[in-house]
């Protein structure tokens, strides 16, 4: 349910009893549909929040769990605010496809443990750490002295004729497609949504080398280069996996790390704003929780 007789006193008392039953019945079950549907309005959505830091918001005000690094303000409880839903967030900082499946560190069971059959919505954002983004900008900023002109960092990955950051991202593609099979496992009757990575770097391509930012200035092309690969990866795992892709990279082109404060809605290797390093602040969790709500709005589509 979302779900003829003679003209006889006998005959007419049937007659009028029977269209009396009829109406009943009719206004009966109008009633049991409309109890069902106001039933179904008040059904709150169960929304559970998978993924990384760039899911959590580490450092972001105001951090409501200290181990994961975790917001109030991070892109899911902003699109579970919009959307009325009821939140189980379970995203941590730090967290690989492998936390999905096993305890990330003590008190910190795996995130698919959220998961049941009553989940109507999940959110996860992962694959970053991986490919091991952090160690390869903690890399390329150590590489940046050497020579600040050149592109010493893809150098370094490029150096046996083959790039290992392109190979990581191919190798993280099947873990990828792992998960959304177990989320699916665990909550079959949920709509799930595959959030990509923000615009980290200048989209064109034109670095800023500086003390806050000290990658070399033929490197950020390269890296930029990476992360649209991994976006690219995550949005085919989607499509094949039965999920829904979230490009939050095309909304957020022109707030890279690059930009001035007010501007930037990534932070960079010295936040001036609260946020963990090349990570969102609360502007850059903003932006990605509107493409979300873009997406799941009836005809939005963000692939």
């Amino acid at each position: 349910m979302r779900r003829l007789f003679p003209t006889s006193h006998a005959g007419r008392v049937l007659t009028v009893g029977a269209a009396l039953f009829s109406s009943v019945a009719a206004l009966a079950a109008a009633g049991t549909a409309a109890a069902s549907t106001a039933t179904e309005s008040r059904h709150k959505v169960n929304h559970v929040a998978l993924g990384d830091s760039y899911a959590s918001a580490p450092l972001v005000p105001t951090q409501v769990d200290p181990t994961c690094l975790r917001s109030n303000q991070n892109y899911p409880s902003l699109v579970a605010r919009s959307r009325s839903a009821t939140l189980t967030d379970v995203t941590c900082s730090g967290a690989t496809t492998a936390d999905m499946t096993a305890p990330q560190t003590e008190g910190v069971p795996a995130q698919l443990d959220a998961l049941n059959r009553r989940t109507d919505l999940v959110t996860v954002t992962i694959g970053g750490n991986d490919i091991g983004f952090s160690t390869v900008l903690g890399t390329c900023a150590q590489l940046m002295s050497g020579n600040p002109a050149g592109a010493p960092c893809e150098t370094h990955y490029t150096a046996t004729g083959v790039d290992r950051i392109t190979d990581a991202i191919a190798e993280t593609g099947p873990k990828v497609a792992q998960v959304l099979r177990g989320i699916h496992r665990r909550a079959p009757h949920a709509r799930v949504v595959v959030v990509g990575y923000p615009d980290l770097f200048p989209d064109d391509g034109v670095g800023c080398t500086s003390k806050t930012v000290p990658l070399a200035a033929g490197d950020f092309a390269w890296l930029r280069d990476k992360e649209k690969e991994l976006n690219a990866m995550l949005a085919r795992q989607a499509r094949h996996g039965g999920a829904q892709y979230v490009n939050t990279y095309t909304p957020t082109v022109g707030h890279d790390l690059c930009k001035p404060t007010g501007e930037r809605w990534i932070e960079t290797f010295a936040p001036e704003t609260p946020a963990a390093p090349v990570h969102p602040n609360a502007t850059g969790e903003k932006a990605m929780a509107t493409a979300v709500e873009g997406a799941l709005t009836p005809h939005g589509r963000h692939r």
